[in-house]
């Protein structure tokens, strides 16, 4: 849904690098990309290559 603020494993904040990510992500390799942004850790990297987006399509369902 939406990326954690921290990780689960290490505690290093995470959020803020998100959109970041994602722009470059489209435009260059993502291991690259990873490393620019400074996550060097497994747990890090783990968090944002399986994370799924999924915030536009929930928010379309509303709960009455």
């Amino acid at each position: 849904m939406i990326i954690p603020i921290r990780c689960f494993s290490c505690n290093k904040p995470l959020a803020h690098l998100w959109e970041d990510f994602k722009e470059r992500a489209k435009k260059d390799d993502t291991k690259r990309v990873l490393d620019e942004l400074g996550l060097e850790r497994y747990c890090c990297r783990a968090m944002f290559l399986g994370h799924i987006d999924l915030i536009e399509e929930i928010a379309e369902f509303k709960k009455d």
